[in-house]
């Protein structure tokens, strides 16, 4: 049986998910959104492009839930995007609703899927949708540090003119203002970031690793970022479909892992058919140690509120 994703949420990052998708022909699609006619046009868009690219996959739009019915992946976009000056802990309550009505809905016309969550607050809202929906913390899993790992290997690139596919970067933390970037483990082929960046440069990019989303908002100012976040959920999709056993950087559950427990949490997890498989656990020293708790406090104060 052909596999099916269904997309909640049709804005720009939810029709950027679909099209990334639809390129890598994983999946049939659909897209679900409150805004009638929208996901429907987006749709019939994206699949009139599909015989130029010479991809066969299925998409629909739909305003109904019953749409997504035995949906192998349900993606989570929905919610209020950021603006200038708002903080992701801002959305908080708004999006509370908008994901503890979108789970609870999707489940039962798809009560075997994995969730995929994007929306801010990411890592509360990852914990919501795994309590709203019932299912165990391994079908559960934010887009986080994919992104964000993103992020800073392109400014690695762009700062010392080299190729992506030879830096490698890892930010683990809460997806907030307050990840760690792992300076020492991150590398240019093999060689840490702090031997081959001068310190106030990798200072800098560490910097703007942190604020990437925030500087996306203020230059396009009606909006957010789209285009790395839906390529970061492509990745996911396909790790999980195609069963790859890939470690990447995500929110996940953690039950004991780096002295956190009952979270989700950026860290590296590895995914394939049934979700998260593993936690990987970094030696990390006394000072990331201390950073990544730190991380962890605010995320902790947001799963209290949704508690109480």
């Amino acid at each position: 049986m052909q596999n099916k994703v269904s997309i909640i949420g049709a804005g720009m990052t939810g029709s950027t998910i679909a099209h990334w998708l639809a390129e890598r022909e994983l999946a049939d699609l659909v897209l679900v959104d409150i805004v009638e006619g929208m996901p429907q046009g987006k749709a019939l868009d994206l699949q009139e492009s599909l015989p130029v690219v010479n991809k066969d996959v299925r998409i629909i739009g739909s305003n109904s839930y019953a749409a997504t019915a035995s949906s192998n992946i349900i993606v989570v976009t929905a919610g209020v995007p950021r603006q200038p000056g708002m903080s992701r802990d801002d959305l908080f309550f708004t999006n509370m609703e908008i994901v503890r009505n979108t789970t609870e809905e999707t489940i039962k016309y798809s009560p075997d899927a994995i969730y995929i969550i994007l929306t801010n607050p990411l890592d509360a809202m990852a914990y919501l949708a795994m309590t709203a929906a019932k299912v165990e913390p391994n079908r559960v899993v934010g887009q986080a540090g994919i992104l964000d790992s993103a992020r800073m290997r392109a400014f690695v690139s762009m700062e010392l003119n080299i190729s992506v596919e030879n830096i490698h970067c890892y930010v683990l933390g809460g997806h907030g203002d307050e990840m760690v970037p792992l300076t020492h483990i991150s590398n240019v082929a093999g060689i840490p970031l702090d031997e081959i960046l001068q310190s106030d440069r990798l200072d800098a990019i560490v910097e703007r690793t942190r604020k990437g989303g925030g500087e996306i908002i203020n230059l396009i100012r009606t909006g957010s970022a789209y285009y790395a976040p839906a390529a970061a959920v492509a990745q996911m999709v396909e790790a999980i479909l195609k069963d790859k056993h890939l470690i990447l950087p995500c929110s996940a559950y953690l039950n004991g892992e780096y002295g956190l427990n009952n979270i989700f949490f950026g860290v590296p997890a590895q995914l394939g058919r049934k979700g998260v498989e593993k936690v990987i656990q970094y030696k990390l020293s006394q000072e990331e140690i201390k950073a990544l708790h730190q991380s962890a406090q605010s995320v902790y104060e947001s799963i209290s509120i949704l508690k109480s």
